[in-house]
Parts: structure tokens; sequence; C-alpha cells
């Protein structure tokens, strides 16, 4: 497994090689897997693609995100769901990354897919999810997750990454600032596919 660690001298980040407010970020060529050490040490903390036993953690993850975003209870079964979504295709649309802590515990997750802008005639990795745990906040690892949704787009080709986060969000919209992503004013609907 080859290495390049960053030129930050408080922090080397070595990447692993690995096959309703709205923003953008353009992706650079980056790997999907981060490694946090600080210099001279061991690993801390990883970015890694999700694994079919990470999945129960992974939809307790998502139940928290849900809570914490003031949105309905999941339905049960999440693990299942995605477990049939990101590894029982051949040829998945939906990629998991996950935030993994030095005692293998995993403290937060981004989820990804590409979908079609019509006005730009292109396809985009939309990212549908990124959540940390409050403990784990504030610690780097939401960036190595970013690097990570930032990889995956390099990885298929894809020019832009597009998320939304709620307004009343202000960290996360620090946060997003700080990458430099932009935002677009829109409001996000949903609307039942079956209906009276």
């Amino acid at each position: 497994m080859n290495t390049a660690p960053t030129q930050d001298p408080s922090t080397a980040v070595a990447l692993p090689s690995e096959a309703p407010s709205a923003a953008v970020v353009r992706p650079a060529q980056a790997p999907s897997t981060a490694v946090v050490r600080p210099a001279g040490e061991t690993p801390t903390a990883r970015v890694r693609h999700a694994r079919p036993e990470d999945l129960p953690r992974v939809a307790e993850l998502a139940a928290e995100h849900a809570a914490y975003e003031k949105a309905a209870p999941l339905a049960p079964g999440l693990a299942a769901r995605l477990q049939t979504l990101l590894f029982a295709t051949p040829s998945p649309r939906l990629r998991c990354l996950v935030a993994e802590l030095p005692d293998t515990t995993l403290a937060g997750y981004a989820t990804c897919a590409p979908e079609l802008s019509t006005w730009d005639g292109a396809e985009y990795l939309h990212m549908d999810c990124l959540y940390l745990t409050e403990s784990a906040r504030g610690h780097g690892l939401g960036a190595l997750l970013m690097t990570a949704v930032r990889a995956e787009a390099a990885a298929l080709g894809l020019a832009e990454i597009q998320w939304q986060t709620p307004p009343w969000n202000e960290d996360a919209i620090r946060f997003y600032d700080r990458l430099g992503a932009t935002s677009r004013e829109k409001r996000r609907y949903s609307w039942p596919a079956a209906g009276e």
C-alpha cells in the first residue's frame, strides 16, 4: 500500500491508494481512504469504505443523524437495505465511507452517489449524508471524510460534488465554507411516488 504524507508539520495525512442549502466542491485527485497520523506516530483514525459488518453501526449512525437533523425516525431494517444497495449489485451506485477510530469504533459516515444535472448536461457526485458523533467532531475527521468523498468523485471522473445542509446547522455551514464550497439557496422537497 503506497502512502504520501502531506506537508502540514503538525499532522501528516497518509492517503493509501484504493481501487436546504446546497453546496458544491470540485474534486481533486485523491484516494478514498485516509489515515491521520500525528508526525512520527501511529495512525489515530482513518476513513475507509464500509464493509458488510459495518452496516449495523452505520444504521445506528444514520438514526443519530436523522435525530440530529430533527427528521422522522428511520424505518426499521436500514442495515439490510444498505447491504443490498452497497454489496448485492456488481456496480453499486451508492458509496459509503466510514470514519474509524483507533479502537475500530465507527464514529461517522458519509454516503454519496452519482446524479445528473440537466442544466449542466453532466453527472456530479451527490453527497447524501455526512455525520460524525458529537465526540468525534473537531478532530479533523470531517475533513478526512470530505477528502474521501472528493476521491470518490475523482475516481468516477466527476467534476463536482453537491450536497445540502439545514440552514440552522451553522457549524456545518462554517465547516463547508472553510473547505471553499459555495452555497445556493434552495428548498428540498419530497413527494411519495404512489399517491391519490
